[in-house]
């Protein structure tokens, strides 16, 4: 029987949830970390997002965290092209329409959506967008997670999404924790900053 540990991660931008995948993009194998085997991601990441990752070899915690009855908050950092409006922050937090791959139209549940000052200390990245270029930065919380979700919204309403971090789920937060670098954590720790 494999021992329960549990990690946490700050996924860095270009690579992919998933120690095996088909796509050729970097994989969480990649990290400068011997995982025990056995390990997994509970939840994603899109290849183009980074941010708050958490990597376990409990297979409950998956279904403890992301099952549909269980509501946990997530916040991200999101960095949009052009100035948004209040016009559209309040599109954005009364839930709008998406699609969502397999399943057609989506309705988004109400979140808290507000604009913030550019974070310190945020680690830098080539492909972020010069100082010429116009841009928000957008603190996003919900309580949900569909694929692509926040990027879906904020091209939905006119605002290509260009920089995305997963911050905190429920109590537990990135900190100062730098793109790659891996954390493990006590199991009572964890749930508890969790809330399970």
């Amino acid at each position: 029987m494999i021992p329960e540990r549990y990690f946490i991660v700050y996924k860095p931008f270009r690579m992919v949830s998933q120690f095996v995948s088909p796509y050729e993009q970097r994989k969480l194998d990649a990290l400068d970390f011997v995982f025990p085997e056995g390990t997994n991601a509970v939840g994603r990441l899109d290849d183009e997002s980074e941010g708050l990752l958490i990597l376990t070899t409990d297979k409950t915690l998956t279904h403890r965290l992301l099952h549909p009855d269980k509501q946990h908050v997530r916040s991200y950092i999101v960095q949009v092209e052009k100035v948004v409006s209040e016009e559209t922050l309040e599109k954005l937090r009364s839930g709008m329409e998406i699609l969502v791959k397999g399943r057609g139209k989506y309705m988004t549940r109400p979140c808290k959506v507000e604009i913030i000052k550019k974070p310190e200390n945020l680690p830098q990245r080539d492909e972020s967008l010069t100082e010429r270029v116009p841009c928000s930065w957008l603190k996003f919380v919900l309580m949900e997670g569909k694929n692509r979700q926040i990027r879906k919204m904020c091209k939905g309403v006119r605002h290509k999404c260009r920089r995305l971090i997963r911050t905190q789920i429920e109590d537990l937060e990135l900190g100062n924790m730098q793109p790659g670098e891996v954390k493990e954590i006590p199991r009572t720790e964890l749930f508890r900053l969790l809330k399970i």
